[in-house]
Parts: structure tokens; C-alpha cells; sequence
């Protein structure tokens, strides 16, 4: 069973956080860093997060008995013309939680949270052809295009983005 919880400043586990992030980064999910991560860039980067909720960044954790499997981030954005839709962004699940619908339960969640927001449009993107892409589609995202080159991947090169948007009910 996956218990689904916001995560505020007091409930960080930092130590549970950082090797969601290590597993991720290092098993090949690309949200925004190169293998094999560097303790102090992830470090910097749940910091960076932390000090964003108090201004309305979402951060959800998935549990399976009590452990840390998984996590997604929700980011409304701010703009006054914008206040509608927000960006789901780094969604994570153990290697070894995979397959069990952790992620799913996260997305359901974000959705949820984004609709108690007043968040009715949201958009995220991805690495094509990889499972994100098929979990994204079967949870009815609409694919918006491709943009090529869009990040350095960490085996060299380039990979492009699958972006994806959805207007919740």
C-alpha cells in the first residue's frame, strides 16, 4: 500500500530525499542532471527546493511502509495571466519500486492537489520513448510536440523532450 503525503520544511528526510534523487539520476532519469550525481549537487538542489515551498512549490512523498519510494513536485506558476495551470516536475521512484504503481499514485495526487489549487491545466515534460512517456499518455496527457536536443544526456549527446499537457476535469 502507498501513502501519498506533502512534505513541508519539518517532515524532509534528507538523507531518504538524496538517495530517491542518487537512484534516479544514476539509473538514468533525466530531471535535470548528469551520472553519477555528486552528493553536493543534489544536496544544493533539495535545498533549492525546500526554501521554494514556502512560495508555493508542492512537493509530495511516496511511503511504503514507513520508507521513502518516490516523490513529485508540483510548481503553479505565479504569473497573473497563469494562475490557472502549474508544471509537475521531477517525478521519481526507486528502481526498486517501479512497476507498482507508485508513480501513478503520485500523479493522481499532484492532479488532486493542483485542482485544490485552482491549477486546471498542467504541463510536464520528458525523454521520449522511455516508460515516463507510456505512463503519461495511459494517465491522458496530450502531446503537445518534441523539442530536439533539449538536454545533455549522461552517456553524451543530446536527448530531446516530449512535452505534455493536461486540462483536468
Amino acid at each position: 500500500m502507498v501513502a501519498i503525503r506533502e512534505i513541508g520544511e519539518s517532515a524532509f528526510d534528507e538523507q531518504a530525499f538524496m538517495a530517491l534523487l542518487k537512484d534516479s539520476v544514476d539509473s538514468g532519469a533525466s530531471i535535470g542532471f548528469l551520472a553519477p550525481l555528486a552528493a553536493e549537487e543534489g544536496r544544493e538542489f533539495w535545498r533549492a527546493v525546500l526554501s521554494e515551498l514556502a512560495d508555493g512549490r508542492i512537493l509530495l512523498g511516496a511511503y511504503v511502509e514507513g520508507k521513502l519510494v518516490g516523490s513529485v513536485q508540483l510548481a503553479p506558476v505565479a504569473k497573473p495571466n497563469a494562475r490557472h495551470r502549474a508544471e509537475v516536475q521531477k517525478l521519481m521512484v526507486l528502481q526498486a519500486s517501479r512497476g507498482r504503481g507508485v508513480a501513478k499514485a503520485l500523479m493522481a495526487a499532484i492532479e488532486r492537489k493542483a485542482a485544490e489549487l485552482g491549477r486546471w491545466l498542467l504541463v510536464l515534460d520528458t525523454v521520449p520513448r522511455q516508460p515516463a512517456e507510456m505512463l503519461y499518455e495511459r494517465l491522458g496527457y496530450v502531446r503537445a510536440g518534441v523539442v530536439p536536443d533539449y538536454a545533455e544526456s549522461s552517456s553524451g549527446g543530446f536527448d530531446p523532450t516530449v512535452i505534455f499537457y493536461k486540462r483536468l476535469a
